[in-house]
Order: C-alpha cells, then structure tokens, then sequence
C-alpha cells in the first residue's frame, strides 16, 4: 500500500506516515457515509450531542500527546500547540449545548397556519481541512457536522495528515462506523471529494483553491462553507497607546510563524507616532529567538520550503523595490525566517497585496485616518482587521469603515462567545461558530399545518 509521509519542518525528519486514500476508492466512500447517515441522524439532536460530549475527557488526557504531534508535524512552538490541543475539549461541551439550541425546531404561528421550522442533516459533509490548525480547524467543522446528523468525509492537510487522524481517532472512539471516514492525500484526492456525491463541502485554504472548489461545486449546487484567505490591516491612530499596539502588532504577526488566516500582514500608522511605534514594534521583533518550536523558542519553522521561498521571495521583491528593513530580514536558514519588520511599504509592492503567510511585519505611514481606511480597504480580501486608538468613539468610528468581516478595536479580533467567524470580500463564503453558523450545516424545511 502506498503511504503517505510526514515531516519534521524544523529538522526534515520523518514523522510518520499514513496510508495514502487511492483516489478511486472515494466514491465508496462517500457511499458507505451515506448508508451510515440515517442512522446516526435517528439518534436525535441530543443523543448526538450527548455521545460527542464522550470524547470530552479523551481531549483533556491527550493534551500532551497531541501538543508533540502538532509541534513535530508542522512546527508550531510547544506553547501554542498546547493551546490549541487544550482548545478541542475547552468549552466543547457548551458548543455542543449552543449547537442543540441552534439547530432544535422552532414554531411560528399566526391566524391561518401553524409553521414548524426544522434545521435538519443535508446528509454527507466532505471537510478538507488546513496545516496551520492542524487539530482545531477539524474540530471548527467536523463537530457542527456531526452534531447536526451528517455523517462526515474528511480530508486532512497532507502537511498535517497525522494530527488530522489523531484528531478524528478521538471521535471514532465513540462514533458508530462509517460516520466520520478520514481520507488521506493532496490535491487529487480533495478534488475527488469535491466532485464526489457528498452534499456539502466545508473548507478552510487559499482563495484560488476556494474559487476552484466553488467552480466545481456549481454543478450540483453543493452547499459551500468556504474560509480563505486574508490580508489584515492594523490601523494605529495618533493616540492610540503606542507600546499596546506593538505588541499587539508582533504578536499577530509572528505567532505560528505568521501562518494564521488573521494574521496582521498590513499596518497603516499615522506619521505623527510612526518612529516611535516602528522602534517599538522592531525592538520586540528583534527580541524574539528563532527555533525548533519543541525546544522553546518563539518562533518555529515555516511548515515546509515552498512557503519559505515564498516568504522570502517577497521580502526580496519589497526591499528591491524602496521598502527598508527595519527588523530581521537577515539570519534565514532552512525552513526558519527570521521575523521581519519592513517599513516603507507601498501598495504596488506585491507584499502589499498578495498574501504573505510568514513572519513579515509590513508598516506604511499614513496621513489621516481616512487615508488609513482607504488604504487597508485597498484589496481583495476582508476577513479581519484592527484598529488602535485612544478616543473610543472615533476609533470605533474608524473600526466601522473597515470592509472586513471580524474587526478588533484595541484587541485581537476575536468575539465574544456566540459570535461568528466569518469573512468578507473574497476572504470567506459561509461562515463558522454561533447560531448561524451552526445552521450552515443544515437544510432547513418549513411544516405548515392550519391552525
């Protein structure tokens, strides 16, 4: 059988390997989901709930576990891989409680007639899944599947084909057979799922691979969620608190080695702050050690060559063209790029438009706020953005200009519970997380009765 090996990014070693899914074999597979779907869809939006809340406590013991594996297989420094293994139990079963209320009937009644509104199983879910998340992506889609009565046919990143198994291992523990399949390979067999006969496809990788999908989806009208790629601004206003946002600005720029769909990749600063915020925000840069993410460094690798010559080809291009380092740009070696502070940055430079996905802090100066907004609306994607600001009616003011779909005013982007995450533009189709969110899984059918 063929198999299909993972390495090591830090030092090029073998990891493991899975068996590779022969592309001809999908089909079935997609079938046997589909037998087991009526099944697991008869045990009732509680019973699933219920069984899923089973694999709580395998979550919490297999921290460690899968920390090492997600740290060996693409990289990522043990303190983060600890908390996104942490994040698969953390609050899953209030998720699982929030997906019951969201999908559970509601009825609406009025002198005529009598109407039952169901969320109900569209039936089988192909889910190709990202490296960068390797554990918690699968969760984000996987879980709202399940629990809604699909059964599941999931595609893990070949990058990251041992944390997808792990991950989906856990919930096998306690799913009957055949409702969660896991596939493994790359392109070939992702686009087999896409064509297969699954009834939804749930995705989360770059804009191009989105476009595809959708393209190919069209032909049946294949339900979409689709989270893509991003090109986040950060807006730092003349009074914003200029050590705060630095450090914002590092950390959302360099953690996971800026291999985040949010990631700041894009900073607009108001001339009047701009030397003492670009000295802040280098001094922290210039701080941070570079390493093998299992022995503690801040910093780990890129997941594999191609994404560092990328990184590093754009970096050449931005210098070539008038940007100047200001921060790292030097000490790059295997997969390892040194986190970088480039200012001077113009929209013609191809850093400014295209998708980075490395450790690049960009900065650009600006006159206005206005001229902030006009600039960070400047591109093709919207998934998230930042401001930073003193005056919280005028930065909130600024935030709301801001064509993304998720933005942070003086902190990350992130929501409070409930809220969805979801992008604009050409950054996301569909959205994840909340009562919304939950129901992209579904179908929904209206009963009417008189009254």
């Amino acid at each position: 059988m063929e198999c299909l090996e993972s390495f090591n990014p830090a030092n090029g070693e073998v990891v493991g390997e899975v068996p590779l899914t022969p592309v001809e074999d999908i089909p079935a597979i997609v079938d046997r989901a589909r037998s087991a779907q009526p099944a697991w869809a008869d045990l009732g939006l509680e019973g699933r709930g219920e069984l899923l809340k089973q694999t709580l406590p395998i979550f919490a013991e297999r921290v460690e576990q899968h920390a090492a594996l997600i740290t060996a297989e693409m990289g990522k420094p043990t303190k983060e891989s600890i908390g996104e293994a942490k994040s698969l139990g953390w609050g899953l079963d209030r998720e699982l409680d929030e997906i019951v209320g969201a999908l559970s009937p509601e009825f609406v009644e009025d002198k005529r007639a009598r109407s039952t509104i169901y969320h109900d199983p569209l039936g089988v879910v192909g889910a190709i899944t990202p490296w960068n998340f390797p554990m918690s992506m699968p969760s984000w889609m996987l879980i709202p599947s399940l629990a809604a009565g699909n059964t599941v046919v999931f595609k893990p990143s070949e990058e990251t084909p041992l944390c997808g198994q792990a991950y989906a291992d856990v919930l096998n523990e306690v799913l009957p057979e055949d409702v969660l399949i896991v596939v493994h390979g790359a392109d070939d067999q992702g686009k087999a799922i896409v064509k297969s006969d699954v009834d939804m496809i749930a995705f989360t990788g770059s804009r191009e691979a989105g476009k595809h999908i959708m393209r190919e989806a069209s032909s049946s009208l294949k339900r979409l969620v689709l989270e893509l790629g991003g090109k986040d601004p950060m807006i730092v206003l003349d009074d914003a608190d200029i050590e705060k946002a630095a450090k914002f600005a590092a950390v959302n720029s360099f953690r996971n080695c800026g291999q985040v769909c949010v990631s700041t990749e894009r900073i607009f600063v108001m001339e009047e702050i701009a030397d003492e915020f670009e000295k802040a925000l280098s001094g922290i840069a210039a701080a941070m050690t570079v390493g093998d993410g299992a022995e503690g460094a801040d910093v780990g690798p890129m997941v594999n060559a191609r994404q560092r010559d990328h990184v590093l080809a754009q970096l050449d291009a931005a210098v070539a063209a008038g940007a100047t380092v200001a921060a790292g740009g030097t000490g790059h070696h295997d997969n390892f790029v040194t986190p970088t502070v480039l200012v001077g940055v113009t929209d013609d430079m191809d850093i400014a438009a295209s998708e980075t996905f490395g450790p690049v802090a960009c900065v650009t100066r600006v006159k206005s706020a206005d001229e902030a907004v006009e600039r960070a609306n400047h591109t093709r994607f919207g998934l998230g953005a930042v401001v930073f600001g003193g005056d919280e009616r005028r930065t909130e003011a600024v935030a709301r200009k801001l064509t993304a779909g998720m933005i942070g005013v003086n902190r990350p982007i992130t929501g409070a519970t409930g809220t969805p995450w979801v992008g604009a533009r050409e950054s996301g189709f569909g959205f994840h997380k909340s009562k919304d969110g939950h129901r992209q899984f579904t179908q929904t059918r209206v009963v009417t009765r008189p009254v």
